[in-house]
């Protein structure tokens, strides 16, 4: 099996190896292509890379084009699918849309993003603006970010899934104060998708939305995998565990990454870099093994004990 040794901000001097094998999940809840962890979106069985790459943050004019350009080639260079991106980013929907055009390997492109803005029409011009500075001529994902005017834009949604403009809709938030309302939302509507926080520091998710999520077929994305940076802060100088090469993992971004694979609610989970080996790095989180029920526990105790 092949390893990714590539480190993350220099924690780690040397890659774990191991060769116990672990039945992580139901087989029905993942397949295998190339090492590739891929998840099924519940609403229509189809297949995606688990890990996505998010735009918040990272695809902006403060970085070179050349520079992220390099970031998204070896996205897709590494299986990567889903992109995600949104108004409230600034330039990143068009900075992505540029870019693509001189992509090699993009056919698998799975491109998502997201309506913030209020009142019915000014939502269908954002809407449309965010496929033409993407790129596409039909929205793989459209999401309402963070629930904002959700009963007016769903409504819209609908109608654009029903005309073939868009294939799926969804819901976000990245803020603890709306999950009581996106979990009525997930109860009452019928949703393709939804986009949560969650990592192995903030687990608040785990109660009860990825739960419904699951119950209810909803196909999930997962941002702040790594709390921001917070979670690199806490284990700078820290070694890997020695048994960590059980899961195929050899960083800690790979450590963190892995541990929210193994949640069986989640579908894809979508870091934000500018760099190429974070990218790389990010990838191979998305490969290989993916820890049980056991091995999250395990994980958990490893990091409480730094």
């Amino acid at each position: 099996m092949k390893r990714y040794l590539i480190s993350r901000r220099d924690l780690i001097k040397h890659a774990c190896a191991g060769s116990i094998a672990f039945t992580a999940l139901p087989e029905t809840l993942f397949a295998m292509s190339d090492n590739v962890i891929k998840r099924k979106i519940p609403s229509t069985g189809e297949e995606i890379s688990i890990m996505g790459m998010g735009t918040s943050r990272t695809f902006t004019h403060d970085t070179p084009m050349q520079q992220l350009g390099e970031v998204l080639q070896a996205f897709f260079d590494h299986g990567g699918q889903l992109i995600d991106s949104s108004p409230m980013y600034g330039p990143a929907e068009g900075i992505v849309g540029e870019l693509l055009k001189t992509t090699k390997n993009t056919a698998a492109l799975f491109a998502a993003t997201k309506v913030w803005i209020d009142g019915r029409k000014n939502g269908i011009r954002q809407m449309q603006e965010s496929m033409q500075l993407m790129g596409v001529e039909r929205m793989d994902l459209m999401q309402i970010h963070n629930l904002r005017q959700w009963k007016t834009h769903l409504k819209t949604l609908r109608e654009w899934k029903e005309q073939g403009k868009i294939r799926y809709l969804g819901i976000t938030t990245s803020h603890g104060r709306f999950h009581a309302e996106l979990e009525t939302i997930m109860k009452d509507e019928p949703l393709d998708f939804i986009q949560l926080s969650y990592n192995i520091d903030n687990r608040i998710t785990e109660e009860r939305l990825l739960p419904l999520a699951e119950d209810k077929g909803i196909a999930t994305l997962i941002n702040r995998p790594y709390q921001r940076g917070d979670l690199f802060r806490k284990v700078k100088g820290k070694p890997l565990p020695p048994w960590a090469g059980e899961i195929d993992c050899a960083s800690w971004g790979q450590y963190f990454l892995k541990f929210i694979a193994g949640h069986p609610a989640v579908t894809c989970i979508i870091p934000a870099t500018t760099k190429v080996k974070h990218m790389v790095d990010n990838m191979a989180g998305g490969k290989g093994r993916v820890p049980d029920a056991a091995m999250r526990k395990r994980m958990l105790s490893y990091l409480a004990s730094l």
